[in-house]
């Protein structure tokens, strides 16, 4: 069983890649890491939860959630007494992965699946399986992997 710990996560897209650490707040019902961005409100920081069920066929649901807030700010020029609003919480974008298993399913079949999604959500196209990043190995990554989010997908284990 995988022990929650710190998760760095990236964003390449922007002009200054960032990075954010998303530390670990609970892990009862659920695995949850928050980031912890100075000068951020607790509304603002990123969110990452973990969930897993068992559903009607048998199968193992496992779902991951990343909630990203975008800020705002309501000008910083204030008002004419100096006064300057707080920042806020202008909308949150969210992605969610869910993958199914067959409790028949093994280690390595849940390895290939999650495998072959990541090289889906990368870019993988008619003329490179793995889409941007090289996956060449990622199957035996996954299977042989002692990180959180991967053990919950593979190996239907949460972190704890």
């Amino acid at each position: 069983m995988s022990a929650m710990a710190n998760i760095l996560v990236k964003d390449d897209t922007v002009t200054t890649r960032q990075e954010f650490t998303l530390v670990p707040v609970t892990d009862t019902p659920s695995p949850i890491w928050r980031s912890q961005i100075a000068g951020v409100p607790l509304e603002g920081q990123i969110l990452l939860t973990l969930s897993d069920e068992v559903v009607k066929s048998g199968a193992y649901k496992m779902t991951a959630k990343l909630e990203v807030p975008v800020m705002e700010s309501l000008g910083t020029a204030g008002t004419a007494a100096g006064y300057v609003a707080p920042a806020k919480v202008a909308y949150v974008n969210t992605g969610i992965f869910t993958m199914y298993s067959n409790k028949r399913a093994t280690t390595q079949n849940s390895a290939d699946l999650l495998a072959m999604m990541v090289g889906l959500l990368q870019g993988a196209s008619s003329t490179t399986a793995t889409g941007i990043l090289s996956q060449t190995s990622a199957g035996n990554a996954f299977v042989n992997s002692t990180l959180p989010i991967v053990d919950a997908f593979v190996k239907k284990v949460k972190p704890n």
